[in-house]
């Protein structure tokens, strides 16, 4: 792609107008950079032209740079001579007239003009802690200069988009003009206007907002405290307060200097990688291999839900957060009263939170209709059946949309891990039926596992997974087997942590070393979270189905003693009334020493590593199996789901990239030593093996047949 064709000037009278043409989105690819010196060079040079504006074509100004080439060998215009360094020198004011995205390098782009004119519904942001890095091209150099240090802190610590209205008011922008206008006309006036103004200002020399941290210079370490938690085992944000700090504390050049020094310290850096890694995962996870991209995307304005329990109520809130009514019906008045109660509760502390506005509450509450029926659903372009699990109970319920559903509707199930096939088959258009697997909390969590039946038509998977897509989700494809992709890959893991505790291992021991690893919280803590009572039913039910599934004693006597977790007050952890923090339960380990002594299990010692290991490398093996049986159709979908679906950290890259950085051999060597260790359940894998003597990556892995 040469310059000429990713960047051009047009002279509109006596304005010139750069216009960066690089489809899909702007982003600051191979000649972006050249082409837009190229143009300002040749504006400055035209006599004719009094001053200039950059525009974006298409929908965004720039949306940032082309990450792919981080970490690359490609060539980068050395410090002073890059556009943002240029901008700000150019002898004739440059507007940036910035509609859609304004993010990383296209922020510091439009830093670099004079001026900045920015339509209503545009966002701007400095997002690349989000990939691992700092704002590399004078970002933590010039906003602390626009918005003031702590505003641009919170920014470039987050990686949060600032939507126009609140930019203009943190002086970032100089004027927001309606959606209405035309973006180049708004820059060109705004030109026009300050043509002949001078000096330029130029956002280098304005140091005025800096003297907030001269004033206050422990605003670095409130704000380093303030990310502890979330940024755990993280460099990159901690660099970007140290290139803030400089830009507060050095000349502007030196700051510059030193904002290259932090940011070369990260873009290499594992966790770049990971970060990059992640980002290019959530991306091929969409791609579903041998779908046809001329498929029909079936209509999808409104939704119901079946069952207003805890998960069918977060489902409704997600359609209702992205503005689709939907209609929620429940078993019993008393149950659907119950789960209206429950939406506004949560609603409700949002708003107390500060992070819910209350006229949102109320236009998002307004587009959840409860209803009494299936025939006052009949006429909704999807139902989500979010219902107890257990078949018995789901299987009446499709019996019914099967009569009632318009043509074309999709019928789709919220279970986690029962046969959609079996579903599908009490209904006369199985071809309408898929899993729809939302993770709870359903309005919070954002991994949607869709799962393909043996009959789900094509068009219904590529429907539900723009369906999921449409209210903020991921979307991720698996096969159709006990727990699909996710909980399949998860279950191996969950016996583990127990057997552990068999072992010797205690509860807080095993948690601690997840939390170190960088989980938000432990498996265990997370299990009082979730509900102990809803993992016993499924082992229960694989078990009556599979005389060899191994039972885990210690966990079911839990359940069996009415300890379900924090709905109870007590489950592996003890909690106090009101209060959700963990507490140790001398019951809970004299229970673990008695059950183990009764097993005859001898008790051991165990370091981190191990523990890591054996939870991580059990869903390890397992997810290879999966990806052989065509399950899964890449290892980068299983880090996805992992990523959204169980919190893994993300500066990690998901399981399978995570294990690519110990080596494919050395994992299989380690689970072929535990197999004559412990026996069957350590069976490696076959396709593991295989990957292990090919030295392919777990995380580049493929079922067998996609290219």
């Amino acid at each position: 792609m040469s310059e000429a064709a990713v960047v051009r000037l047009e002279k509109r009278g006596d304005i010139g107008v750069i216009i960066v043409d690089y489809p899909p989105v702007n982003a600051l690819g191979p000649g972006v950079a050249e082409g837009i010196i190229a143009c300002l060079q040749e504006g400055n040079a035209d006599p004719a032209i009094k001053a200039m504006v950059m525009v974006g074509a298409g929908r965004s100004f720039i949306a940032g740079a082309d990450i792919r080439g981080f970490g690359t060998a490609r060539k980068r215009l050395p410090l002073g001579e890059r556009p943002y360094d240029l901008l700000d020198r150019s002898a004739k004011p440059v507007v940036a007239a910035i509609h859609g995205f304004a993010l990383g390098g296209g922020l510091e782009t439009a830093m670099g003009c004079h001026y900045r004119v920015a339509t209503k519904s545009a966002k701007l942001g400095l997002p690349e802690v989000l990939i691992g890095i700092l704002p590399g091209g004078g970002g933590t150099q010039r906003l602390p200069r626009l918005a003031g240090p702590k505003r641009a802190l919170e920014m470039i610590t987050s990686g949060r988009h600032v939507p126009a209205s609140e930019a203009i008011n943190y002086g970032i922008v100089d004027r927001v003009v309606d959606d209405s206008a035309d973006i180049v006309d708004a820059g060109i006036a705004f030109a026009r206007e300050i043509a002949d103004k001078r000096p330029l200002p130029r956002v280098r020399d304005n140091e005025t907002k800096l003297q907030e941290a001269r004033d206050n210079p422990g605003i670095f370490d409130d704000i380093r405290k303030s990310i502890a938690r979330r940024a755990r085992n993280q460099k990159a944000p901690y660099n970007c307060i140290a290139a803030v700090e400089a830009a507060c504390t050095l000349p502007f050049d030196q700051g510059m200097a030193r904002e290259q020094e932090l940011f070369e310290e990260l873009v290499n850096a594992d966790e770049a990688k990971a970060l990059r890694y992640a980002f290019f995962a959530e991306r091929e996870v969409a791609k579903i291999p041998g779908l046809s991209k001329d498929v029909p995307i079936r209509e999808f304005k409104n939704a119901a839900v079946v069952g207003a329990g805890t998960m069918g109520g977060g489902i409704a809130m997600s359609f209702a957060d992205f503005g689709f009514p939907v209609k929620i019906m429940d078993a019993t008045a008393e149950g659907l009263a119950k789960g209206m109660q429950r939406i506004r509760d949560n609603y409700a502390t949002s708003v107390k939170r500060g992070s819910l506005a209350q006229d949102e509450m109320d236009r998002r509450l307004a587009r959840i209709e409860p209803v009494a029926g299936y025939d006052d659903i009949a006429q909704q372009d999807v139902v989500i059946e979010a219902v107890f699990e257990q078949m018995d109970v789901k299987k009446p319920i499709f019996v019914k949309l099967d009569e009632v559903m318009k043509p074309g509707a999709l019928l789709l199930s919220n279970t986690s891990a029962l046969d959609i096939d079996e579903i599908a088959s009490v209904t006369k258009r199985p071809q309408d039926v898929a899993g729809a697997h939302f993770f709870s909390p359903a309005n919070v969590m954002k991994l949607l596992e869709v799962v393909r039946g043996s009959k789900t038509a094509p068009d219904t998977l590529a429907s539900v997974m723009q369906l999921g897509k449409k209210i903020g989700k991921i979307s991720a494809v698996a096969g159709n087997c006990d727990g699909f992709l996710a909980n399949r890959s998860r279950a191996p893991f969950n016996s583990e942590m127990v057997i552990l505790l068999e072992e010797g291992c205690l509860p807080a021991q095993v948690d601690k070393v997840m939390v170190d690893f960088g989980y938000p919280m432990g498996p265990f803590a997370v299990g009082d979270l979730a509900g102990l009572d809803v993992g016993y039913a499924g082992r229960k039910r694989r078990a009556d189905a599979n005389p060899n599934y191994r039972r885990l004693p210690i966990a079911d006597k839990l359940v069996e003693m009415g300890r379900y977790g924090q709905k109870t007050g007590a489950g592996w952890y003890k909690y106090e009334k009101g209060d959700r923090t963990p507490h140790t339960d001398p019951e809970v380990t004299a229970l673990i020493k008695q059950i183990s002594a009764e097993m005859g299990v001898p008790q051991r010692e165990f370091t981190d590593q191990e523990i890591l290991r054996r939870l991580l490398f059990s869903s390890l093996n397992e997810a290879c199996k999966i990806l052989e049986e065509g399950i899964a159709y890449r290892g980068s979908d299983i880090d996805v789901m992992w990523l959204h679906g169980f919190g893994f950290p993300r500066y990690r890259g998901g399981l399978m990239f995570w294990a690519d950085g110990i080596g494919v051999r050395d994992v299989y060597n380690q689970i072929a030593a535990w197999h004559q260790q412990y026996g069957e359940r350590w069976a490696p894998s076959p396709f593991l093996r295989q990957l292990a003597e090919n030295g392919t990556k777990l995380s580049a892995a493929k079922a067998p047949g996609i290219a």
